[in-house]
């Protein structure tokens, strides 16, 4: 018998119905705690609704909403399944968790005025088939906008794949920055961790590093 296939936000609907003191499907959410998706996992694990693949994929998606990296703020307290307060967040979570919501709030802004522009640019190439006769205005060159300085690239070590295993502190590259975060899963080559912002992520063995 196939199973129904449900999308994230059914999956937290699910997990907030089960789990109250921990999850929300609206309004303030609660941060959660690091290595929850391991606790979920034990928790559901004779649940047929939700598989692990399902269940990281609304993690995910739960831990990368504005409201949730909204509410990651310096001593604010990570909360288990049952509610209970369990870590408090640092400065450098906190920043991180800002910086992320800063990065995915200019991507949609960016998004948006990019769609404005398509549009805009539609309706003027109308307008223009209807003033063809009119001299065009000389367009002036656009300013280029200075380039940031280079960060220099981390040395990072990495790590021995057959050392890697759930639970384990590490460092994760993200294109030159390392994020510290916890393993949550091994699978051979791929290696699921857990961000400090509480965000669950699916990377590769080589892209571990140890400090």
């Amino acid at each position: 018998m196939e199973t129904k296939k449900i999308s994230s936000k059914e999956i937290i609907q699910y997990l907030a119905e089960k789990f109250p003191a921990c999850f929300t499907s609206q309004g303030t959410v609660k941060p959660l705690k690091v290595g929850i998706f391991q606790e979920l996992a034990e928790a559901l694990q004779e649940d047929e609704k939700v598989s692990k693949t399902q269940l990281r994929q609304a993690l995910r998606h739960y831990t990368s909403s504005w409201r949730y990296l909204k509410a990651i703020k310096t001593g604010s307290q990570r909360v288990n399944l049952q509610g209970e307060a369990v870590a408090e967040i640092d400065e450098a979570q906190a920043e991180f968790a800002a910086n992320t919501l800063k990065e995915s709030q200019e991507k949609f802004a960016n998004k948006k005025e990019a769609e404005n522009k398509q549009n805009k640019s539609y309706k003027g190439t109308k307008a223009a088939e209807k003033r063809s006769t009119i001299p065009a205005r000389t367009k002036s060159k656009p300013v280029k906008a200075k380039k940031a300085p280079k960060k220099e690239p981390v040395k990072l070590v990495q790590a021995e794949a057959n050392t890697l295993k759930s639970g384990m502190k590490v460092l994760v590259q993200v294109g030159n920055s390392p994020i510290d975060a916890t393993i949550t899963e091994v699978a051979g080559k791929d290696v699921s961790v857990q961000l400090i912002s509480g965000m669950v992520v699916k990377t590769r063995a080589d892209k571990i590093f140890t400090k």
